[in-house]
């Protein structure tokens, strides 16, 4: 019987897998599709930073790399999806928005004795877990109770360590749904999503299957969302009546954006997602630490 990671790497990527047969836009809805307003922060973080370039990592098709040029034609956008291979070597904004939740992951239970075991495809329990998963699960995501379940995020570490080595000159941002030591989730995050509901996590290739990513695992400096866009310019305040009746379409725009903003900015919905960035060169570090700081 395979490991749950197993099947749910055939589940996404399979020859019949989600990603294969799927649009996502009709499963989820992300932040690009939310509003404009976070392409605009994207673009503003990639010149504040000095980048001429945003690398899109996990692209889908192509919608934020679309709203970007709407708002900065001039900034370049390399798009990088499913069975495309990263660049050797990589310069500008690194941008991975809900990226890493798909990148499938060993899925683990405490067992009545104690011991950390594998949930296997069917979700009973297999082998004990041992060597570098039981070092990690240690050390990131330590479970108490028998019952408790954690996803042991190797292989998103991994994943976005292989766009550090490439990062060259500039800032890379993974952007997702995410936890960090504190404030762990005792029975993990393991779920699917099919047709904007969610739903659970079947293994036929029917629905995307995600589960939250261990941010502070991944190193470089953790914020959420919300206190990045608000540090890029984004802002849910509502235009002033007075404003209605001297331009009324400027103030059903603004009062539409103000709207959309809220939605971005909302702690316990996308605002809540984590952003994790790393720059290379202090230039860039600095840089990136005064544009989304507060």
């Amino acid at each position: 019987m395979p490991t749950f990671r197993e099947a749910w790497d055939r589940a996404l990527y399979g020859p019949d897998g989600f990603y294969r047969r799927e649009r996502p836009a009709a499963h989820f809805r992300t932040s690009v599709h939310a509003s404009p307003l976070f392409a605009g922060a994207i673009a503003r973080l990639a010149r504040a930073v000095g980048a001429d370039q945003v690398i899109d990592i996990g692209a889908g098709e192509g919608e934020l790399g679309q709203a970007i040029k709407a708002v900065d034609p001039e900034l370049a956008v390399c798009e990088i999806e499913l069975d495309d291979e990263l660049p050797a070597r990589l310069n500008g904004l690194v941008i991975a928005n809900e990226w890493l939740d798909n990148v499938p992951c060993e899925v683990v239970e405490l067992d009545p004795d104690g011991r950390p075991r594998y949930v296997l495809a069917d979700l009973s329990l297999g082998d004990v877990v041992e060597g570098n998963d039981l070092a990690w699960l240690d050390k990131w995501w330590p479970l108490a109770e028998p019952g408790d379940r954690a996803e042991i995020g190797i292989t998103r570490d991994e994943a976005w360590a292989g766009v550090l080595d490439r990062l060259d000159r500039g800032v890379a941002v993974a952007i997702d749904y995410g936890h960090v030591r504190a404030g762990r989730p005792p029975y993990g995050t393991l779920t699917g999503f099919r047709s904007g509901r969610e739903c659970d996590p079947v293994l036929d290739g029917s629905c995307d299957i995600t589960a939250h990513v261990a941010l502070d695992s991944l190193g470089g400096t953790v914020t959420t969302q919300r206190e990045a866009l608000r540090a890029l310019g984004v802002t849910a305040s509502r235009p002033g009546q007075e404003l209605a009746r001297t331009d009324p379409l400027r103030y059903v725009s603004e009062l539409s954006a103000a709207g959309e903003a809220a939605e971005l900015l909302d702690p316990s919905g996308l605002g809540g997602f984590g952003w994790v960035w790393t720059g290379t060169g202090e230039d860039a570090v600095r840089r990136a630490s005064r544009a989304l700081s507060a």
